[in-house]
């Protein structure tokens, strides 16, 4: 039976991507080179891999629609990973990507606190001393603060989740939103100080690209978008906030050659609401990519809200049996 364009699109989502058996953090949650490479191995045995380019013309052209078992990979958090683990990889393949830096960890060359706190659980194999310093570190800032006790925020948020144990999910949670955000910042700058390192621009150098590496990556076919500029909760800020994040989030990209009316966003943590669509919207966002789980629905979901994988929803070799996911997919195209 002959397959005809379908709307039905996965899109992968990655992070860190690195030698993760010689790196100074081993236990840093990512994949390793060969994973990656027996990954892509998997996904080009099973899928078709579409750039972004494709995926505009389906989501703006009347009549244009996807190939069968499409697939879409995007790349978060400017990682220098990207550049000299990954573009090589895909440049050989003949493949192009999305990436998704935040602005602000390139020009200021400062670590974001989400990659703070990957760092300073990635340097605990023990999480309970983590816990502790916390704590301890959240006692000493109640005369500044109104904070609730331990046993409450145990209980509202140390619940594990597909990836995380109940403790990591506590320190994330803590320090990505519960507290408040200058107390936040204080104690994530302790933690990073006293588990991973004192000096934040050797680090982040090591850690982000930099503005001409982001260059090299669009001249060789990258699409490169907007991940917020400090890579924030954007459903947490009152919408002159979240407007201003935009902004300096296009500003950046703008100065890296990307044209204004060819822009998309990877939401920082997955997290949007309404008022931040309706800013998208006005801003001309074509499309934006969310942490939902599921199959993209191309003509059916909103352009601003596409669902994606993570990488580990897929095998990570080449000769794996298609899984659920991939199942999915040769199903309909079977039936077609």
């Amino acid at each position: 039976m002959v397959a005809v364009p379908e709307k039905r699109l996965t899109v992968v989502m990655y992070h860190f991507i690195r030698d993760l058996r010689n790196s100074k953090f081993p236990a840093i949650k990512g994949l390793t080179i060969e994973e990656f490479g027996g990954q892509l191995d998997y996904i080009q045995t099973h899928y078709k891999v579409i750039g972004w380019s494709d995926l505009a013309d389906a989501l703006s052209t009347p009549g244009t629609r996807l190939p069968p078992r499409a697939l879409l990979l995007t790349f978060d958090d400017g990682y220098r990973d990207h550049y000299e683990n990954v573009l090589p990889e895909l440049v050989d393949r003949g493949l192009t990507a999305c990436f998704y830096p935040p602005a602000k960890a390139i020009t200021n060359q400062q670590v974001l606190d989400v990659n703070k706190i990957h760092f300073i659980l990635a340097s605990a194999p023990d999480k309970s001393p983590v816990v502790s310093s916390l704590f301890a570190l959240i006692d000493g800032a109640r005369s500044e603060f109104r904070l609730e006790s331990e046993d409450y925020y145990r209980h509202k948020l140390a619940h594990p989740n597909r990836f995380d144990t109940a403790e990591v999910i506590l320190i994330k949670r803590m320090l990505q939103r519960e507290l408040p955000g200058e107390l936040r910042g204080r104690i994530v700058d302790a933690l990073f100080r006293r588990y991973v390192t004192s000096d934040e621009s050797a680090f982040s150098k090591e850690l982000y690209m930099d503005a001409e590496e982001l260059r090299a990556m669009r001249e060789a076919g990258m699409h490169l978008g907007s991940h917020g500029y400090d890579h924030l909760w954007l459903d947490s800020l009152p919408p002159p906030d979240q407007e201003a994040q935009v902004d300096l989030s296009l500003r950046f990209l703008r100065t890296l050659g990307v044209a204004g009316d060819d822009w998309t966003i990877g939401y920082p943590y997955g997290a949007y609401d309404a008022s931040l669509l309706g800013i998208l919207r006005d801003k001309g966002c074509q499309a934006g990519f969310t942490t939902e789980v599921r199959l993209a629905k191309i003509g059916e979901d909103d352009r601003l809200t596409l669902p994606r994988l993570d990488t580990n929803d897929l095998p990570k070799r080449g000769d794996a049996a298609p899984n659920d996911w991939t199942m999915r997919i040769l199903k309909e195209d079977a039936s077609l």
